[in-house]
């Protein structure tokens, strides 16, 4: 009599699901990195779907941007692209397409730009993820409230900045935030503060920099007779108003506008820069060239 002894069952076994995945890198220009690159991803079976690159010739520096289509883990794109990266001397970063980045956001008294930001990031999928909102002045409560987001009041007085830049750190910290937006936020950040999170500031300056800084810029504008008028969206740095600029735009005047009407067509402007800068920043396309940026758009 013989006996059948049934066959080993084998532990199921999942495949790797496919991720978007994208690298941005800068290193200094030379020849074979394209092809480096992408050969590391094919080797990994990646299906490259976006490629971006740029040469500058003033600085020397290569820059590349890649979206890339992989069945495979974190792990595994870092170990493969690890030995590319050295042998170059690269700078880079790994993400997941379309992660939300922390982000804070800081006020004072005006609303459009934080209202914007919320509602895009609400309604056109802003691939950020607000965790908290702080303003100098409890102005903007009700609209951090509206859109379910925290509100910390953290009033700046000529005595109490340091206290105040103090409390900003530990959010930062608490919150795991990786992007801060000064919203029309009308304090100066310290150069300490500004060093120690280099590229992960964005401000938006409401004129065409370096045109008519400091206060009043819309009526040093009217005052001048202006015919355009715009908004710079810059990364923040200790030296006020001359960090890389990430994005510009401007607005068509004539000589029947007054100042409010100037006002409000600027604030326009100012929405539309911003927004545009923290989304190309949130999808990684905004690499650091020195005082320059460059923008994979």
């Amino acid at each position: 009599m013989s006996t059948t002894t049934p066959p080993t069952a084998s532990a199921p076994t999942t495949a790797p699901v496919s991720q978007q995945w994208v690298l941005t890198l800068s290193c200094p220009d030379g020849p074979g990195i394209v092809h480096a690159v992408a050969g590391a991803l094919a080797g990994l079976g990646g299906n490259i779907t976006e490629s971006q690159q740029f040469g500058d010739p003033l600085s020397g520096l290569f820059f590349m941007r890649v979206q890339v289509e992989a069945a495979t883990s974190r792990e595994d794109l870092e170990a493969a692209l690890q030995p590319v990266a050295e042998h170059f001397a690269m700078s880079w970063v790994l993400d997941v397409v379309g992660r939300r980045v922390r982000s804070l956001l800081m006020v004072s008294k005006a609303p459009h730009c934080l209202v914007d930001l919320l509602y895009r990031e609400r309604s056109q999928a802003m691939p950020i993820d607000v965790v908290g909102v702080v303003g100098n002045h409890p102005d903007l409560e009700d609209i951090a409230t509206f859109y379910g987001k925290p509100f910390h009041h953290v009033p700046v007085t000529r005595g109490t900045k340091a206290g105040a830049e103090a409390r900003l750190r530990e959010l930062v910290a608490e919150l795991d935030v990786e992007l801060v937006v000064l919203a029309r936020y009308m304090q100066i950040l310290s150069d300490d503060l500004c060093r120690e999170m280099p590229g992960q500031i964005i401000n938006i300056h409401h004129s065409f920099l370096p045109s008519f800084k400091g206060a009043r810029p819309y009526a040093q504008a009217h005052d001048r007779g202006v015919k355009l008028i715009g908004a710079t969206s810059h990364y923040v740095t200790g030296d006020l108003d001359e960090g890389p600029i990430i994005e510009q735009d401007v607005a068509r005047v004539d000589h029947s506008r007054r100042v409010e009407d100037l006002v409000a067509i600027g604030e326009d402007v100012e929405r539309q820069t911003l927004a545009r800068a923290v989304r190309w920043h949130a999808e990684h396309r905004v690499l650091l060239d020195g005082h320059r940026t460059v923008v994979f758009r």
